[in-house]
């Protein structure tokens, strides 16, 4: 078989055809070569607008697969980096390809001739330089890109959020029609729905859709990046706090699902006797009862007291009794709308720009003048800053508090009708939502509310 001498041309993008990489250049330049040799048998395998970063291309794979079959006898190339521009990937090409197969390797920019010993001591310096470059390209890319997003632009095109598109021209992200169902997930989320009952009622893919969604946080107004969270340029489909809200909530249900998640008292019962938590016990065929915890030997980390008087309760009783209280308890907190007065976050926030505009004059009094008696104020003003951010910090806690004391309010005000419509899970959210714990002492029982 008379074998051929293998031109293998890559060009990856429309700024190296600028550059004069084009597939038609590198074909003149290596076909010219050819004739100048006397090759009269050779090949062309072309790829174009393949990246050099892997070897992932197909006319490279035809070319390998061709070499394995003993049908090529060089490999010739314009640029060194045509090949490839991974180290790694040109040594495996050049070593564990070309070579068992006696498969020469010649690049013309470089005058590479690998059927020679300086040949192959100038391919394993150019290869790492060309890895080097390779290196740096990603390091400048990675730079620019964090300041891209720090400046509020949006990375690029590609896996743009649920709910957005991608603004090309400006650099960021607009909202589109799925926005309505992006602020759907979240408003049904704090009213207690679970995120699979969600994704039923919008119609969503997958359950996990209305997960992401929910803790995406480039829908309240930011952008992640590498673990860093930057203000985003773009238009936020929820408030921050909106999105804090929801996040708190995840929290709260996280930390409270159990293996037995199916009980509806799960984990909120303690013991009125010993103060040890009550657990969902089968009690033969009559059905389930809650019992102390300290009467189970086999959890010793769990016993208050090991002669604890408390005899438990049937779960269905206490049940029947918890709900009854609960539709009680909503019919008396009907939810009130807030006032449109000024809060006291507003005052703080107030006092915080005088604060910080005194500061400004007092350093350019400073500046001016180096007297000892303004170091001191400023100095005080600064303690007196420091202590309104704290105060404001506490209040938006406190305030987030309130917003969802309002929504479980909100909530309750149509739980009995709801109630038998709702999933055992959606039960279970709002039950676990609304009451802190539940105290029992053989069959006295009190009810706290976390409202």
């Amino acid at each position: 078989m008379n074998k051929i001498a293998a031109i293998y041309i890559r060009v990856s993008t429309d700024a190296q055809r600028e550059e004069g990489y084009s597939i038609d250049a590198q074909k003149e330049m290596l076909t010219a070569y050819c004739v100048s040799k006397g090759i009269k048998n050779y090949d062309y395998y072309i790829d174009g607008g393949f990246s050099g970063s892997n070897i992932e291309r197909p006319e490279l794979k035809r070319l390998i697969d061709d070499i394995k079959n003993d049908k090529v006898s060089c490999v010739i190339v314009y640029k060194l980096d045509r090949l490839s521009r991974s180290q790694k990937d040109t040594l495996y090409l050049i070593e564990d390809v070309f070579n068992p197969k006696g498969v020469d390797f010649v690049s013309l920019n470089e005058s590479m001739d690998t059927s020679t010993p300086l040949g192959r001591l100038m391919l394993g310096i150019l290869s790492a330089f060309a890895q080097l470059e390779r290196e740096n390209i990603r390091e400048r890319t990675s730079m620019g890109m964090k300041e891209r997003v720090k400046n509020g632009y949006w990375m690029g095109g590609g896996r743009v959020p649920f709910g957005y598109d991608y603004d090309s021209e400006k650099g960021i992200l607009v909202p589109n029609k799925d926005a309505e169902t992006v602020r759907k997930v979240y408003d049904l989320y704090l009213n207690g729905y679970s995120t699979n009952a969600i994704a039923r009622m919008l119609g969503l893919s997958y359950e996990r859709l209305a997960r992401q969604i929910l803790t995406r946080k480039t829908n309240a107004g930011f952008i992640i990046y590498k673990g860093e969270e930057f203000l985003g340029r773009h238009q936020p489909i929820v408030s921050p706090e909106t999105y804090e809200r929801a996040m708190q909530m995840m929290s709260e249900r996280s930390d409270r699902r159990k293996t037995d998640a199916g009980y509806l008292l799960t984990g909120l019962v303690k013991c009125g006797a010993c103060g040890a938590k009550m657990r969902y016990q089968k009690w033969g065929k009559a059905g389930y009862k809650l019992v102390c915890y300290s009467h189970d030997k086999s959890k010793a980390h769990l016993v208050r007291d090991p002669d604890c008087t408390n005899q438990g309760i049937w779960a269905q009783e206490l049940e029947t009794v918890v709900l009854d209280d609960l539709f009680s308890f909503s019919i008396k907190r009907k939810h009130k709308t807030s006032k449109n007065e000024k809060s006291v976050i507003d005052v703080l926030k107030e006092n915080e720009k005088k604060l910080n505009d005194k500061l400004k004059r007092l350093y350019n009094l400073y500046a001016e003048a180096e007297d000892e008696a303004l170091k001191e104020t400023i100095s005080e003003v600064k303690r007196g800053l420091d202590s309104v951010k704290k105060q404001i910090n506490r209040e938006e806690k406190q305030q987030l508090i309130s917003k969802r004391s309002n929504e479980l309010k909100k909530q309750l005000s149509t739980l009995r009708e709801s109630w038998k419509y709702m999933t055992n899970h959606e039960q279970k959210n709002i039950v676990n939502d609304c009451i802190e714990k539940i105290v029992v002492n053989n069959n006295e029982v009190k009810i706290y509310y976390k409202i």
